[in-house]
């Protein structure tokens, strides 16, 4: 077991010092198992990742919640009809009010009327394309909204048609000076007059669609005395979350039924509306995720080769320069298992180096995404573990040829040799 051991060490040794000594061959060497190494890796924790802020996202807005409106959000089985789509009657405040009444597992219900690219004003001010979401009451139980300065639409404001607003953190930072409180401003936009009386909590876009830093948020009512509610461009989503416990299928069919009761649609006839889920989302990105991990496991896959040859074309050099002292060893009893073994051992060395490299080359990258961009990166032990192992099969698929050709050298003729 000692005598393995040296030879282990040896080889390790004798691998770190022709890293050294031939820089630029060992560079372009090792470029193909580091990239190779990188791809797994880092396909592997952007996977993850991606995954993890999916599932934090799903969350935060729940899996529990139905959106209903005009447009579903992939086609329902078949080629995407949108001038059908179009002609259907959008959701009203009646059926919000219907489904609650009518549906016991449903513990929230509200409408949202989104109209983007309108401009907000404050005196000297402006901020465009700005989102304004009209909204019913308990909307921000479902959404999970948060207020950073003030307080949020209370139901007086929203049932009644008041013309007070609050507004996301980017329409802040646009419209007022850090030192002035908007709280109680009056800011201008869709003809008329509103008094803020909270400012959300940043929170960036969430899966539903809803950009919530960069809007303003009022009452349904004060909206449809303004706007056509139900023109072809408009169309109120109306969210359902469902009580705690219940299954949001079962949730989803008697909502369904109610809805078609209510729009009076005849059996056997196709819903005038569409119910979409979170989960339909996450699956189309579970597709997604399959598709770039076969592209990237084929990247690394041909990274791997190219680098695999380059490991077997050094140790072929590095078996001819050693030739001679191949043929000392063997003379004086060295065994043809230990000088398989000893250039088996510095192939490896070579390819976990490589792997090595890529991998802190995914750390770095990873840093850089949370901190900079604001994108959190899952890093897996799993993942890195991965990457050796496969770096590990490598060099020994790599320098294996090598290494046997070394130790069925002729003593005689190797030491003879130039």
């Amino acid at each position: 077991m000692n005598y393995i051991g040296q030879i282990i060490s040896t080889s390790v040794i004798q691998a770190l010092q022709e890293l050294w000594a031939n820089k630029l061959r060992t560079f372009l060497s090792l470029l193909g198992i580091t990239i190779g190494i990188f791809c797994i890796t880092a396909v592997l924790t952007v996977l993850d990742s991606m995954k993890h802020n999916i599932q934090k996202e799903m969350s935060t807005l729940g899996s529990d919640v139905l959106y209903i409106g005009r447009w579903p959000w992939m086609d329902e089985g078949g080629e995407y009809k949108w001038w059908e789509y179009l002609k259907r009657p959008s959701m009203t405040p009646f059926e919000v009010k219907s489904i609650v009444s009518q549906v016991p597992d449903v513990a929230f219900a509200s409408l949202c009327l989104t109209s983007g690219n309108v401009n907000v004003k404050h005196r000297d001010m402006e901020a465009s394309s700005i989102s304004c979401y009209a909204v019913l009451s308990d909307f921000e139980k479902i959404q999970n909204i948060e207020i950073a300065d003030g307080r949020y639409l209370n139901a007086s404001e929203l049932d009644g048609g008041s013309n007070t607003v609050v507004i996301g953190d980017e329409v802040r930072k646009a419209l007022f000076q850090t030192s002035i409180s908007p709280l109680g401003q009056t800011i201008s936009f869709l003809g008329k007059q509103f008094i803020i009386v909270g400012v959300l909590k940043k929170s960036g876009q969430n899966m539903a669609g809803f950009n919530f830093d960069n809007c303003v948020m009022f009452s349904y009512y004060t909206a449809a005395s303004v706007i056509d509610v139900k023109a072809l461009d408009n169309d109120p989503l109306l969210a359902v979350k469902g009580a705690k416990g219940r299954n949001i299928d079962e949730v989803k069919y008697e909502v369904e039924g109610v809805l078609r009761r209510i729009r009076k649609v005849k059996p056997g006839q196709g819903n005038n509306f569409a119910i979409n889920q979170l989960s339909e989302i996450s699956k189309t990105i579970e597709s997604l995720f399959g598709t770039i991990n076969v592209i990237g496991g084929g990247i690394a896959i041909l990274s791997l080769i190219v680098g695999s040859f380059g490991i077997a074309n050094i140790m072929f050099v590095t078996v001819k320069e050693r030739t001679k002292i191949i043929g000392l060893k063997k003379a004086i009893g060295a065994r043809k298992s230990s000088i398989l073994l000893e250039f088996l051992v510095e192939a490896i060395v070579l390819c976990v180096i490589g792997g090595l490299t890529g991998i802190v080359i995914v750390l770095l990258l990873s840093v850089l995404s949370t901190y900079v961009f604001g994108f959190e990166v899952i890093l897996s032990f799993y993942n890195f573990f991965l990457g050796i192992f496969v770096s590990i099969v490598v060099g020994i698929l790599s320098g294996i040829i090598p290494a046997w050709s070394a130790s069925r050298l002729d003593p005689v003729v190797a030491i003879r040799s130039n």
